[in-house]
């Protein structure tokens, strides 16, 4: 470097003595050059600075030895290292000064993330996004701030010194804003930003580059996200879009070669026919009238002192905002079934005074379970009914009942939601807080009859032709012989699984990237393996169907089934069937819209009467950050249990705790065999977590007593050997005494 210069130039443009040497910062390139805290340097290191060029001070203290040697003595500035690399945060904030609308700003770490305080001129400072482009304009990502903190002023120490103790701490806790994914492609994002973030916990709406991502990082999300979804995206798509629901609907939008045309609201002066799904369950419903298979309950612990009149007001807002609520379906004289709904009107809410019984509480219980068993007449409806059950002098339970053809699990929440957003604003005297809705219920099945014709159908059909071919029937090992029609009558076990283990399979399912729902259902399927001695398995797992933003604050009956088949043969090794069942279900979301019913009837299944169609058994998960404040929302519903499948697999996540309910046919199965097969799915999940990577052939479904039975009780006993010299003995010796019977038979040849 040339020795031209005595002075160098800090980032204010002040002179400064010449005893600073060591690295140098040029151009706002934010790159490393010169001397790096050189021990002893020379008086001959004096600096220029170029034309046109800024030159920034290096912030490094020396001594001038009499011999002219620089000793390093340390730091006078704030230069920090931030994975790997050398940042002068003052570059960064005199960046960030050159921004219109910022005043002042400093720049610092927080648990290894680039935390900005800025100070605003005269408006507030402008949205993150802003911020972040007019930074990457001349610094590399490496020095882009993650959290943008707005102060009035900076704190002062007595001395006039910005007092950075005083600073406020940045908000890590993400909890309160936590939204967590509601979509198969959310939840895979969320995986693998959680693997590369090192993060238990990632909603829906965090920010990749405020959790800790830079470039690097980037560049390896972009790469899983590729192998994950085999789609074309790229790192200016996650820097573009950097939440996973902005990211998720470019994956979605990606995938989907045929976009399809918005939902828009219809005439009302036409007869409105039913969605697909609607069909469905109508039809169900004329096969065997009077059926509850269908009905939904959610009983609500409600507060003490209720304001009735308030609940109230807020059920009659629910009913009148939802056309879905006052829908029924009616035949013409043709028998084609058409919706129709009904003007708004008060929702009926009687009053039950239980206080008098012995037991209220179970007393409600029974309430429940009897309204739960009571049919709805989908002509004549209504399709939800309530009761508000008075248990004690300030507790009620509002006993809420719905036929599934006019709401579904999404929907459910949507209700709870509203209905404590309604109570809470009418209870303080305030007008209805929610948004006017766009379209309604009878405006997608209109969309949907109108969209899956011609192409559209065509490429789902053709998807689902090839991938259940020769479909497998599964045949489970039953307690009694399959009743020739099939009964609804059912029974439930809930189990825990060990906290540790569940643990380990969310890591197990980071490190694949996969959901904890792909890992579980992988687990299923070798356990439907272990007890059927089939490789070919389909398992059905309900998918919200709303993949369309005009659907997601309806309330309705979207919700439809896919089938995922799954190949064991070749005993794959268990993170192999792991990625075939992500892949297996990623095909099949970008084919959800095609309605079970109309897949049932364009694959010419036989029609029998035992068995649910297509798949005897199911597969459910749900995940939610906390437990639901409303008891509706609970694993096990109050009321009976119906079998809608011959076994069906519910998981639900709250946190780190999994609960586990096996839903069974009690025409079928009886309680001690349902609860061995909690007990074998406990050993798998656990044996999966000692190593994944095991043959599906080397995991062990045996219980502890179990091995002990059949290695050691079982094997216990002796018995003298009979008395012959050989086996071709025995063989000669019944040959003789039996010279009729079979010995060998081969290709039915005895």
């Amino acid at each position: 470097l040339p020795n031209t210069h005595t002075h160098v130039l800090d980032p204010h443009l002040n002179p400064v003595p010449v005893g600073v040497a060591g690295e140098l910062h040029i151009g706002g390139t934010g790159l490393a050059r010169g001397y790096h805290h050189r021990p002893a340097l020379t008086a001959q290191h004096f600096i220029a600075a170029p034309e046109g060029q800024r030159l920034y001070r290096t912030g490094d203290q020396a001594r001038w030895r009499a011999d002219g040697q620089l000793d390093f003595l340390g730091r006078t500035d704030h230069q920090i290292k931030l994975r790997g690399y050398r940042i002068e945060p003052a570059e960064i904030e005199h960046t960030l000064t050159e921004h219109p609308a910022i005043n002042a700003a400093l720049v610092t770490t927080h648990h290894d993330q680039l935390i900005a305080y800025l100070v605003p001129g005269d408006e507030p400072i402008p949205p993150v996004n802003e911020l972040r482009d007019h930074l990457r304009a001349t610094l590399p990502d490496h020095m882009i701030p993650t959290t943008y903190i707005e102060l009035a002023a900076f704190p002062l120490t007595p001395n006039g010194k910005i007092d950075r103790p005083a600073l406020p701490t940045p908000n890590t806790d993400r909890s309160a804003t936590y939204q967590p994914p509601t979509t198969p492609t959310e939840e895979l994002l969320a995986t693998i930003w959680a693997d590369l973030l090192h993060l238990d916990q990632i909603g829906t709406t965090d920010n990749f580059f405020e959790l800790g991502g830079h470039s690097l990082l980037a560049t390896q999300a972009i790469t899983r996200t590729r192998t994950t979804f085999n789609t074309d995206i790229n790192v200016a798509d996650l820097f573009d879009h950097p939440t996973i629901t902005d990211l998720a609907t470019v994956i979605d939008a990606r995938a989907t070669a045929d976009q399809a045309p918005p939902i828009v609201a219809v005439p009302r002066n036409q007869k409105l026919p039913l969605s697909f799904a609607q069909q469905r369950l109508w039809f169900i419903d004329q096969l065997n009238p009077g059926s509850v298979e269908y009905n939904i309950t959610t009983p609500l612990h409600l507060p003490a002192q209720l304001d009735i009149p308030a609940l109230q007001a807020a059920l009659d807002a629910l009913i009148e905002r939802h056309e879905a609520l006052r829908t029924r379906l009616i035949a013409d004289a043709d028998g084609v079934p058409h919706q129709v709904i009904d003007p708004a009107s008060p929702f009926g809410l009687p009053i039950i005074d239980l206080t008098a019984e012995a037991d209220p509480f179970q007393a409600s219980r029974a309430w429940v379970a009897t309204d739960a068993a009571t049919p709805f007449d989908l002509a004549n409806g209504p399709l939800i009914r309530g009761s508000l059950l008075r248990v004690a002098d300030d507790e009620h339970v509002l006993a809420l009942c719905m036929h599934h053809i006019v709401s579904d699990e999404w929907s459910a929440k949507i209700f709870l939601n509203e209905l404590v957003t309604l109570y809470e604003a009418f209870r303080a005297g305030q007008p209805n807080p929610l948004s006017p809705l766009t379209v309604q219920y009878a405006d997608f099945a209109v969309w949907q009859r109108d969209w899956l014709t011609g192409p559209v159908l065509d490429e789902q059909l053709g998807y689902w032709r090839t991938q259940l071919a020769n479909p497998p029937v599964l045949d489970l090992p039953t307690d009694r012989p399959r009743p020739a029609v099939r009964s609804t009558a059912g029974a439930a076990i809930r189990f825990q699984l060990d906290a540790d283990v569940a643990r380990r399979l969310q890591d197990i399912s980071r490190q694949n990237s996969s959901t904890m729902f792909m890992t579980l259902l992988a687990a299923y399927t070798v356990l439907l393996n272990k007890y059927t001695g089939q490789d070919d398995l389909i398992v059905g797992t309900p998918v919200a169907n709303r993949n369309h933003a005009e659907t997601e604050p309806l309330i309705g009956f979207f919700v439809n089934t896919l089938a995922l088949r799954a190949d064991l043969s070749g005993d794959p090794a268990f993170t192999d069937l792991q990625t075939q069942i992500r892949n297996t279900a990623l095909a099949a979301y970008t084919h959800q819209d095609l309605p079970f019913e109309q897949l049932i009837d364009e694959l010419n299944i036989a029609r029998d009467r035992s068995r649910t169609p297509l798949t005897q058994a199911f597969f459910n998960y749900t995940s939610q950050p906390e437990p639901d404040r409303a008891s509706g929302d609970q694993p096990q519903q109050q009321g009976m249990t119906v079998a809608k499948f011959d076994l069906r697999l519910m998981f639900f996540q709250t946190g780190d705790n999994l609960t586990g309910v096996i839903e069974y046919s009690t025409a079928l199965f009886d309680q001690p065999t349902i609860h061995r097969m909690v007990g074998h799915l406990t050993e798998l999940l656990t044996a999966i977590t000692g190593d994944p990577g095991q043959h599906v052939s080397a995991l062990s479904i045996l219980t502890p007593n179990e091995h002990q039975q059949l290695t050691v009780d079982w094997n216990s006993a002796t018995a003298e050997l009979l008395p012959a010299n050989g086996v071709h003995e025995l063989i000669a010796t019944q040959a003789t005494l039996r010279p009729d019977a079979t010995a060998v038979i081969h290709d039915d040849i005895p």
